[in-house]
């Protein structure tokens, strides 16, 4: 039988405890950043191209070369092109739903929602087993969440598992992180004198929380919060000023460009799980949602977000490479769902849940391959579908957590991370 596990945080012994019965493997040691591109990018106009099909389907973007035979993708990422054989196309993802903030749910978290139980966003479970391997959070949120709160928090593992929040835009000359600034009238002497002065009381009120639970995730909470507000390590990780101009243009100097590069520094200083949302909802400004007529995105938006995500994920594929991290770092990049595949009367493409395509890049992948490929007019998977629970198996898998875990859910019930019988997409590692 799948023992439970505890949802507050691991301290050392839990983590060894957890490897000892095989729910996390030593031998992994791997990151992950997350890329949601919120709104949901036409498989069509970015890759998965299908320049033979009619005109109402194949859309204004030519397919390019790229530095592997026989891969093309959109003339919209001349950048990616010349990296395709550091990255993976899955071309047949594939869900039932049509809905963004539903879409979200179950892209995020693995399961449909259901009004009787909040599901946890896969970096909070991750966070929840592999625990953290500094003073910064293991699950960090760049730069805002999602205006649904769609599969954003920690849900049934409580909120020691949400992710830590930036609330901030990195393209701003301004920008820091307002949660680790603390007023500027109280010293560091001050603030570490008040850390020595709760020592002793928490011997004390350790007792007194044995029995409660509600105060357990209070101090834990709170000990977080003091860890990354007094920690120099934190601060520093943040501070993408240190950068240099020139690699920060090469990012893309507006807020997903600069968020890739926040996340490279992050995963650079232990942090394990980064989720990027590239925008914060999927409608009333140029977002992947492109229906075509106001107040949602014509097609021509493609010609700046293309562009946008080309600087972006290129840069931070290169930068990791450049750096040794990208071996270590697994980077996924897709959206809710995909575009239909002929063109609206408003000139837009509408809600697709039944084929689009997902990028995989490093932390094990074999680059210039396509998993699995769409039908003519990429309608729907020719091979086998991959759904939201196979990405996330095969993400966590990555990530060294037995597939075969449990999560303590309501009422102290096992909740699997993944169904029985999900497996990852094997090929994606030339499995």
């Amino acid at each position: 039988m799948r023992a439970p596990l505890p949802s507050f945080g691991l301290t050392l012994s839990d983590l060894i405890s957890l490897k000892a019965r095989g729910t996390v493997r030593s031998e992994k040691d791997i990151n992950c950043i997350f890329l949601f591109l919120v709104g949901g990018p036409s498989q069509i106009d970015t890759w998965d191209l299908k320049p033979d099909a009619p005109a109402e389907i194949r859309g204004p973007y030519k397919p390019i070369p790229t530095n592997v035979s026989g891969i093309r993708i959109s003339e919209l990422f001349p950048r990616m092109a010349k990296q395709a054989d550091k990255y993976a196309l899955v071309r047949s993802f594939h869900h039932q739903i049509n809905a963004h903030p539903l879409a979200h749910h179950v892209v995020l978290t693995g399961r449909p929602f259901s009004p009787g139980i909040s599901h946890p966003n896969m970096g909070c479970a991750a966070q929840s087993l592999i625990g953290s391997r500094s003073d910064l959070p293991s699950h960090i949120m760049l730069p805002v969440a999602l205006r649904s709160r769609m599969g954003q928090s920690a849900g049934f593992l409580g909120k020691t598992n949400d992710p830590f929040l930036i609330d901030s835009d990195p393209s701003t000359p301004d920008f820091r992180v307002r949660d680790l600034v603390p007023p500027e009238y109280i010293s560091a002497t001050r603030v570490q004198r008040a850390d020595n002065f709760r020592k002793p009381v928490d011997s004390s009120f350790q007792r007194f929380e044995q029995g409660n639970p509600d105060t357990k995730l209070m101090s834990s909470s709170f000990s977080q919060a003091y860890r990354i507000v007094s920690s120099s390590e934190a601060r520093e990780a943040f501070d993408i000023h240190q950068e240099p101009e020139k690699l920060r243009d090469r990012y893309g100097r507006n807020r997903f460009g600069q968020s890739c590069l926040l996340a490279r520094r992050l995963v650079e200083r232990s942090v394990r799980f980064v989720t990027i949302n590239m925008f914060d909802d999927f409608g009333g400004a140029s977002t992947w949602d492109i229906h075509g007529s106001s107040p949602f995105s014509p097609i021509s938006a493609l010609d700046s977000l293309g562009p946008m995500f080309d600087n972006g994920f290129t840069s931070l594929i290169e930068d990791l490479s450049n750096r040794g991290l990208l071996d270590q770092t697994l980077v996924v990049a897709m959206g809710e769902f995909g575009r239909t595949p002929k063109i609206n009367p408003a000139g837009g493409r509408d809600h697709w849940p039944f084929c689009a395509t997902i990028l995989f890049a490093g932390g094990g992948v074999v680059g210039g391959q396509v998993v699995e490929s769409s039908d003519q007019t990429a309608a729907e998977p020719r091979d086998r579908p991959v759904g939201p629970q196979e990405v996330l198996a095969t993400i966590y898998q990555a990530l060294g957590i037995n597939l075969h875990t449990e999560l303590l859910g309501p009422q102290n019930r096992p909740v699997p991370i993944v169904d029985i019988g999900v497996e990852p997409i094997s090929e994606l590692f030339g499995g």
